[in-house]
């Protein structure tokens, strides 16, 4: 795995996910996406200056942390990665498979409440934050479109992974089959135990719910987020889904974890979209 002193990048195996410092920035890439017009990150709990429980590169502003280091925090990734905070469209995270299609004068907006945005605009940069659910960058070369969505359980029984893909096609020109998709670090199979709401809503939602609710010992079960989400995309016509495979709760050293923090945490982001 890697760790916080990886000086130039490491692949997490098979995936093309690679893990780097963009300046003193540490962050991951998918290295199949890397060139000098799009811009896409996923970023680390590493690089900031909030203090604990929100060490150190804190980007939510609602969860208790100072607002002078938040900022702070937004000023080095804008430095690091060459943008203005200006550029960047976000929106208030529901929990619901709402997609919002973002133009260039959204930038620096909440562009309002939902879980994904689109957008094939240069110069506005789509991001989001997480803690344990599930960042999902999806990107097409041809109409030079990007996508990002949220899903922890309730957004991903309600195929928010599906409703971006198919925003992308319907909204902005795209051919399902030229959009590839990683599934980022999100809390894995082996972490994330969910009780009776989580399996109901699964069983109703899915015809595979028995494949993705792996029995523990106890009787208890754990829902993979991961696998849930990337046959979504698949069934959505999505022609190429990689998964990161790094689970947030076991891994604190390089992301925050609601569950395995006890919901003292901050939250980390993911960005994409391209330059002017």
């Amino acid at each position: 795995m890697p760790n916080a002193s990886s000086a130039g990048g490491e692949a997490h195996p098979g995936n093309g996910l690679r893990f780097k410092h963009v300046g003193e920035l540490p962050l991951y890439r998918f290295e199949p996406w890397d060139n000098v017009s799009l811009v896409h990150a996923v970023l680390t709990r590493l690089g900031g200056v909030s203090l604990p429980p929100f060490a150190s590169l804190n980007l939510s502003q609602v969860v208790g942390d100072d607002p002078a280091a938040v900022a702070t925090n937004y000023e080095q990734v804008c430095g690091a990665l060459d943008i203005r905070r200006s550029q960047m469209a976000t929106c208030y995270q529901a929990h619901s498979a709402d997609v919002f299609v973002v133009a260039a004068s959204d930038g620096g907006r909440l562009v309002g409440q939902g879980d994904a945005m689109v957008t094939d605009q240069p110069g506005v940069y789509l991001s989001m934050r997480f803690a344990d659910c599930t960042p999902l960058l999806l990107h097409d070369p041809v109409r030079r479109a990007v996508g990002i969505a949220h899903a922890g359980w309730r957004g991903t029984l309600k195929n928010v992974a599906g409703a971006v893909v198919r925003a992308m096609v319907e909204q902005l020109g795209c051919l399902p089959g030229d959009i590839t998709a990683v599934v980022g670090p999100a809390i894995g199979p082996c972490c994330y135990q969910v009780g009776s709401e989580v399996i109901q809503a699964a069983e109703a939602a899915r015809a595979d719910a028995a494949e993705l609710l792996q029995p523990h010992t106890g009787g208890r079960y754990h829902f993979d987020l991961w696998e849930a989400n990337r046959r979504q995309l698949v069934e959505a016509g999505a022609g190429h889904v990689a998964v990161a495979g790094l689970c947030t709760a076991c891994r604190t050293d390089h992301f925050f974890s609601h569950r395995a923090e006890q919901g003292q945490t901050g939250r980390f982001a993911a960005l994409i979209g391209y330059r002017e």
